[in-house]
């Protein structure tokens, strides 16, 4: 059974057991399964099936309000990207925030570089700013140097952490400035992310110590799989391990998805662990159903599924064909879960959950990213239809490209002042 109570300022505590089960399935097979894409939709599915059958105490959703939302998505979409090629919803995104091609920049920087080389820089710079791309609060800025133009939330992050990178930032060898490191990320401390990020008390970012102990804790796992990271171990390589050296020329996103689970799963600060594993983004509800041992068990991995959107062009320009992209799944986050909530497809029951300030592990937070992931598929196949594309043509990437995320911020500005439908505090690594 799952408890319900509020604790110290207001703050929403609601929470599920986190025993694990031990029946007949495998413990470790638990685990594999909840590091599968296909163990988050089904989970995702499972809650949804059940606030449609009005087993939620926190929402219902009111389905017959998906094509308004998906009206929203069509109009956005052709807004920005009137000629419907719409590029993957990914960090590269954001580093061309105002118009500048900061990508353009790294291939100069490049020079003459091999094609695995620039490959791994490029896996490198994507690897660091999603793991920094947390929630930055509304009040952080972020000054870029030579233009003085100002970033703010996701394209600050991502700017800001371009710019670190382009430094050397993440490298201990001066010589070689374009590369994330295991050495340089031991270094990183509070006042270095602080630097880089312009943080000030009249620039406050949220969750500064959770992204410094994310940033070690991937420095460890990086030095503790030399088969993944080589040597001198850094995020790059794993061009090299998944190519099986070069020797390979397509892979499937859910194997980059998968090797990411496993070899990140030491980094994440959570004590929700299954066969003495960390599960990180995985969570207990009560409408999760599932059986054996990963019952109860609801799987979103927003950062890592992020980290695999940005992963798949410097695959892909590196000359690797990358297959199955759509058995990935929305990211569980805000905005698109924002979208829903603001175009009135879910609809939450409790008054009270909107004033409220929530933990990213409260029971109406998980059941609120869930019934997010699960709405998402339905909704782009609708604006699909609208747009007139199929979904080899617009896959779920796109539509959230296009689409989803910018329609569901463009309604938190116009409602909230940008801010999402529910108050979460954010630890850095989760939102």
């Amino acid at each position: 059974m799952s408890s319900s109570r509020r604790g110290p300022n207001g703050v929403s505590t609601h929470h599920a057991p986190t025993a694990v089960a031990t029946d007949g399935q495998g413990l470790t097979s638990g685990v594999a399964y909840l590091r599968s894409a296909r163990a988050i939709r089904e989970r995702c599915g499972n809650i949804l099936d059940a606030v449609r059958a009005g087993r939620s105490t926190f929402f219902r959703v009111d389905e017959s309000k998906l094509e308004d939302a998906a009206r929203v998505v069509e109009r956005v979409t052709l807004e920005r990207y009137p000629d419907l090629k719409v590029p993957f919803h990914s960090r590269w995104r954001h580093f061309s925030a105002g118009g500048l091609d900061r990508a353009g920049q790294l291939d100069q920087a490049l020079g003459s570089a091999s094609a695995a080389e620039c490959a791994r820089a490029r896996i490198d710079l994507a690897f660091i700013s999603v793991l920094l791309d947390a929630g930055a609060g509304a009040a952080w800025r972020y000054v870029e140097p030579g233009t003085k133009r100002i970033y703010t939330r996701s394209e600050g992050l991502g700017v800001a952490s371009f710019h670190a990178f382009m430094r050397g930032d993440f490298s201990a060898r001066p010589e070689k400035p374009l590369q994330v490191d295991a050495d340089a990320l031991a270094r990183i401390d509070t006042n270095n992310l602080a630097a880089m990020f312009q943080m000030r008390d009249d620039n406050p970012l949220v969750g500064v110590e959770g992204r410094v102990t994310l940033l070690r804790g991937l420095g460890q796992a990086l030095r503790a799989q030399p088969s993944l990271f080589g040597i001198p171990p850094r995020p790059g390589h794993l061009f090299d391990a998944l190519t099986e050296q070069g020797s390979r020329h397509a892979l499937g996103a859910e194997e980059i998805l998968a090797a990411l689970l496993e070899a990140l799963a030491p980094i994440w600060p959570s004590d929700r662990k299954l066969a003495g594993e960390s599960l990180g983004d995985v969570w207990r509800h009560p409408l999760a159903g599932g059986q054996r041992t990963s019952a109860g068990w609801v799987p979103f991995h927003k950062l890592s599924q992020w980290l695999t959107y940005s992963l798949l062009e410097p695959f892909q320009w590196g000359g690797i064909d990358i297959d199955g992209i759509d058995q990935l799944t929305a990211l569980a986050e805000y905005r698109n879960g924002g979208l829903l909530v603001d175009t009135g497809v879910i609809v939450p029951t409790d008054p009270t959950l909107k004033q409220q300030t929530h933990r990213p592990g409260s029971l109406p937070i998980i059941e609120w990213r869930a019934l997010t992931v699960a709405l998402m598929d339905p909704l782009a196949e609708r604006v699909r239809q609208l747009l007139g594309r199929d979904a080899a043509a617009m896959p779920l990437i796109a539509v959230l490209e296009g689409g989803s995320w910018a329609a569901g911020r463009e309604l938190a500005r116009l409602l909230r002042g940008g801010e999402p439908p529910f108050k979460v505090i954010s630890d850095g690594t989760v939102f």
